[in-house]
């Protein structure tokens, strides 16, 4: 078996270095580990002392009520100096001083915490950054990257936004901090003192109107706090607040045991005006509930989708998951394939692929009128043009190859196209016809096609050509829908009918792909169809279980549902229920989903327990290989990654002689994962660089020495900048420290 490695998060690619380079000239002749220390575990266990507003919105009303000017701070896991912002200079008292006249936002794309919510529905603040959940500095950031962003996403960064939204400052790639914070007081100083509000002597009931932050921790501390009067109390203020209440006060009320508090709250939701409301909306309707409130809230949703696009497409979700596919008759579909005994396709050597072309082709020259022939001929073209080996025997100029692949998929065409008219079993023609258009470029032909293909396909057409034709239908349909989403209009949920009961019938086909069952999750989730979603990736899993694919969703599902908790436990169930003989390589899942439990306990400032759930991943990932020697390569990459991790949290800890051992431990593991990043973006050699500025601040030479000479062992390539960190020459030509723009400037 061949594992894949991924394991550095899909933004971390999309954020480039806010600090300088390593090539730069660091003010006082200092290294990047000396201007930015990385924070240590007692500067983590501070408290963040930067109010945050939880969303945009929340934080331009509340500019407008106070006067007070807005600060966008952007963070980034892992990048040296937005760690130190982070762990340092965000929980010093005399920098919350300096930020304290601002509505401050912070838009990040990491999640720190793997849900917002408990069981209770109470929020789970980010430990990064405090105040505001993980899920609203990631959802705030594409708002803010459209409007001010300018194309670049950099970290850290610090922008200054007046009331009439324009930009008062734009910091970033700065070479130190404090060219940072006095661009942060200057902001202040330069502009008038906004006047004075009253805001402290509000009762409780008047606070559920705030879009404060501080406001709104209140009123939920007292609907948690108080007794039924009062919680009721919140819940009819929130019913009156025309949509600017909290919704996570919604969410306490939803998750209690309240009846008549529930009640309430589907209530507000389905007459609330807000945006916010649309999230909580659709987690209510995942639960069982009288069908007249059902159908409120998705009255609701669909008069939300007036303002806010998605509410408009759960609306469509929930209605097309009421219905039945009107183009794939689901139930005849698994009635004909409970027959077939063995459900997992044969592959067919090239060989036997070219010697059946050569027949079919000698038989439709010997029979040209005869349709069936013809057909015979189209469908053996298309097996070979299909067929994974082609690639390999392609010329190697690649203008030559694309050449000879459009002649294959071609020729495959004009057989279809000769059998169609010779009155060929239609929905086989079509079949061919719409592959051959797909690869042809065709996309809108190949799906019209496939829709031909599908509606005139009989239940139980177990070849390759008939599951073809239900990827594409499935295809089509999905981007018909994304293609309304985006622009904003309305479509029938019929379209999303199909698609579910089109990936039902790939799910059990014999030549269904894990790629269907991905494509099948993915788009259920994204279009908040929770329940189903889930239902399919345990029908995936189950078929195919050593699918990566599969098993990543696995793990976002478990720790959004249990937390961090929940991810192992969800392993250890599947193991003990495997017993003696688990699913191969089930242990090595194991072993990478402990790995990423120990970055989550990290994160949220356990360094014992990230160091016990890394000694358990080394130790899945050991009995995996004992098992199944042929994943030891892939799994001695990802134990050197867990020492490494354990080195990380000695040397915030202090300990620098105990991460030494594992930094050299790590290296003499697997030198080739020396600059793979983990989880939180850091790579081993981060870890020995800045473990090698504190050794030598300690005085501690001979330790030094030992790792110098470590890393003087690895290839030059493993001591380069991650990609992220390397700016391209128009960059480099920018850095010189900041770039501050005034208001009156920006005009």
């Amino acid at each position: 078996m061949k594992l894949l490695l991924p394991t550095v998060p899909a933004a971390l690619a999309l954020l480039l270095l806010g600090a300088a380079p390593a090539s730069a000239q660091i003010p006082g002749g200092l290294t990047r580990e000396q201007m930015w220390p990385a924070p240590t575990a007692e500067d983590w266990a501070k408290p963040c002392l930067i109010r945050w507003q939880r969303t945009w919105d929340d934080a331009v009303a509340l500019s407008r009520e106070t006067g007070q000017a807005i600060l966008i701070c952007v963070n980034m896991d892992g990048e040296i100096a937005s760690e130190h912002y982070a762990g340092i200079r965000y929980r010093q008292p005399d920098i919350a001083a300096l930020y304290e006249p601002y509505v401050c936002v912070i838009a990040s794309t990491y999640r720190h915490n793997p849900r917002d919510y408990d069981d209770e529905g109470n929020r789970i603040p980010c430990p990064r950054f405090g105040t505001v959940t993980c899920g609203e500095h990631i959802w705030i950031e594409p708002g803010l990257f459209d409007q001010y962003f300018e194309g670049q996403r950099v970290a850290p960064r610090h922008i200054g936004v007046e009331l009439d939204s324009t930009e008062m400052y734009d910091v970033f790639y700065a070479f130190d901090t404090d060219s940072v914070f006095q661009a942060v007081r200057e902001g202040i100083e330069n502009r008038p003192a906004p006047p004075p509000v009253a805001r402290g002597d509000r009762s409780l009931l008047e606070r559920v109107n705030s879009t404060d932050s501080a406001d709104r921790e209140v009123v939920e501390r007292a609907y948690r706090e108080g007794d039924r009067e009062q919680r009721m109390a919140i819940l009819r203020a929130a019913l009156k607040s025309e949509g600017r209440a909290s919704v996570d006060v919604l969410r306490l009320a939803l998750r209690g045991f309240d009846v008549d508090a529930a009640q309430l709250a589907r209530t507000a939701l389905a007459q609330s005006h807000s945006p916010t409301a649309v999230g909580l909306i659709a987690e209510a309707l995942r639960v069982p509930m009288p069908e007249a409130d059902r159908e409120l809230l998705i009255a609701a949703l669909e008069r939300l989708g007036e303002k806010v696009p998605y509410a408009r497409t759960l609306a469509a979700v929930h209605r097309g998951l009421e219905r039945s596919s009107e183009s794939v008759d689901v139930g005849s579909w698994a009635s004909a394939l409970d027959v077939v005994v063995e459900r997992e396709a044969q592959a067919v050597d090239r060989a036997t692929l070219e010697y059946r072309l050569d027949s079919q082709a000698r038989e439709s020259y010997a029979r040209t009128q005869d349709p069936e022939a013809q057909l015979a001929l189209a469908e053996a073209s298309l097996a070979l043009a299909v067929d994974p080996s082609t690639a390999e025997t392609l010329p190697s100029d690649p203008r030559a190859a694309q050449s000879y692949a459009q002649l294959m998929f071609e020729d495959a065409r004009r057989a279809a196209q000769r059998a169609r008219e010779l009155g060929a079993t239609p929905w086989r023609t079509s079949t061919v016809l719409a592959v051959a258009a797909y690869n042809l470029g065709e996309r809108d032909e190949a799906f019209r096609l496939a829709e031909e293909a599908v509606g005139a396909m009989p239940a139980g057409s177990l070849d390759w050509n008939a599951m073809a034709a239900l990827a594409l239908f499935a295809e089509g349909r999905r981007a018909r829908i994304d293609a309304a989403v985006k622009s904003k209009e309305d479509w029938p949920p019929q379209w999303l009918t199909d698609v579910h009961a089109t990936y039902a019938v790939l799910a059990e086909h014999p030549y269904g792909l894990e790629q269907h069952v991905e494509d099948h999750y993915d788009f259920l989730l994204r279009l908040g169809a929770f329940n189903e979603a889930s239902a399919a990736l345990d029908a995936g899993l189950e078929r195919f279980p050593e699918s990566w694919g599969l098993h990543a969703r696995l793990r976002g599902r478990s720790l959004g549902q249990g937390g961090i908790e929940g991810l192992e436990a969800e392993y250890e169930r599947r193991l003990r229920e495997a017993g003696d003989e688990p699913a191969a390589n089930l242990e090595w899942f194991a072993g990478y989903a402990s790995l990423v439990t120990a970055e989550f306990h990290r994160r949220a400032g356990d360094p014992e327990a990230a160091r016990a759930a890394y000694d358990r991943a080394v130790g899945h990932y050991e009995a995996n290989a004992a098992r199944n020697p042929a994943s030891r390569e892939s799994g001695e990459h990802y134990v050197a990654l867990a020492i490494a991790g354990t080195a990380r949290v000695a040397l915030e800890q202090g300990r620098l002689e105990e991460a030494l051992e594992g930094v050299l431990a790590s290296f003499a593991r697997d030198p080739e994962a020396a600059s793979s990043l983990d989880g939180l973006g850091i790579s081993p050699v981060g870890t020995a660089q800045m473990l090698l500025t504190r050794l030598r601040e300690a005085e501690l030479a001979d330790a030094a020495a030992r790792l110098e000479a470590a890393l003087a062992q690895l290839d030059p390539r493993h001591l380069e900048l991650p990609a992220f960190e390397q700016l391209g020459p128009e960059t480099r030509q920018r850095l010189g420290g900041r770039r501050l723009r005034r208001a009156s400037d920006a005009r």
